[in-house]
């Protein structure tokens, strides 16, 4: 009976993978009721390693090549199984063969707004998204802390994973990289090399080496958003305040011809749209005025205590908004005081 089973054997004498280009990152080859002859051949084909574990221990591992397995060959195994250097029988062993080549384009996102500090606004939400790209490195150590021992695993079982760890590196990825919160948009190139940085040793960890990362997009939250635009503002007019006040101005006419023109607010919306919108032009014609005047405006020139308590409360909202410093609020405020004299 025992002679029967032996003849019944498989045996089998070429180990070998053909990728089938599905993403698959490990797979094992198919060894049920088969067993290896002494000197099959293995082949590794580029971007691949093999690796024959015995029982679950890690033993030899195979760059590509072409090798007649034997006890030279398979030292570790030989030295598992206490095999002799004359040992010519055939044996059995799980042989995982492994995809390092590059897996590119690979997504990352927030898929909601993290919370992250900053020096400036406090805690804050932030989206961002891009890609990187990967391989496996270490092919013992990615077996033993993410594989094991299933048939196959691909990058998509991996992807969720990987998401997580580049999630929870940004934060100190943006600390690291010294760049502003409200500059970020702007400097994606530090941003993604700050938490490039911060994941290639998380990568290492599980066998993997990053080959690169993008950031693609930074998303502001609304009311920071608001606040980049007028610093953009400011910085169209050179920081000049009456210049700026003009250019607030200026930014809100459309908006209340918009209300104006619209007829939503009925009669009395439509007046107090169209009072606003011409005391808004007699503002910034006043102001165009005084500007091209220059000099010679008599510095006796009427002004209204109205006048000057709403433009404190905008020069306090913008305060507020951290556009202005105290210091710079405090002075503009004398000063419109002193005109009250």
């Amino acid at each position: 009976m025992a002679l029967m089973d032996f003849i019944k054997k498989q045996f089998i004498d070429v180990i070998q993978w053909t990728e089938d280009g599905d993403g698959t990152l490990a797979w094992r080859f198919p060894m049920q009721d088969m067993e290896i002859q002494h000197g099959a051949s293995l082949t590794v084909r580029e971007s691949q390693v093999a690796v024959f574990v015995n029982e679950g221990q890690v033993a030899d591992v195979f760059g590509p090549g072409l090798y007649k397995l034997s006890t030279q060959t398979l030292p570790l195994l030989t030295n598992l199984r206490n095999w002799d250097k004359l040992f010519e029988s055939p044996f059995k062993s799980d042989v995982y063969f492994f995809s390092t080549r590059q897996q590119i384009d690979q997504k990352w996102g927030t898929p909601q707004p993290i919370t992250i500090r900053d020096k400036d606004f406090g805690a804050v939400r932030l989206r961002a998204f891009g890609n990187f790209n990967y391989r496996v490195a270490d092919a013992r150590l990615f077996h033993t802390e993410i594989s094991g021992t299933r048939e196959r695993y691909t990058v998509a079982d991996l992807d969720g994973q990987l998401r997580g760890v580049v999630l929870q590196n940004i934060s100190n990825a943006i600390a690291s990289s010294g760049v502003p919160f409200l500059d970020l948009a702007a400097n994606q190139i530090a941003f993604a090399q700050a938490l490039a940085a911060q994941l290639v040793p998380e990568f290492a960890r599980i066998g993997l080496k990053l080959e690169g990362l993008t950031v693609q997009n930074v998303s502001l939250p609304e009311e920071l958003q608001k606040i980049l635009d007028q610093k953009i503002g400011m910085g169209m007019v050179g920081g000049d305040m009456n210049k700026f006040m003009q250019y607030q101005t200026a930014q809100a006419i459309p908006k209340f011809a918009e209300g104006a023109a619209g007829g939503g607010g009925g009669i009395a919306g439509d007046a107090m749209g169209l009072g606003a919108g011409v005391a808004l032009g007699q503002v910034l014609a006043q102001n165009l005025s005084q500007g091209l005047s220059g000099a010679a405006q008599p510095a006796a020139a009427a002004v209204r205590p109205e006048d000057v308590m709403a433009t404190l409360e905008k020069l306090g909202d913008l305060k507020a908004k951290g556009i202005l410093t105290q210091d710079e609020f405090e002075a503009k405020k004398a000063e419109l005081l002193r005109k009250l004299v």
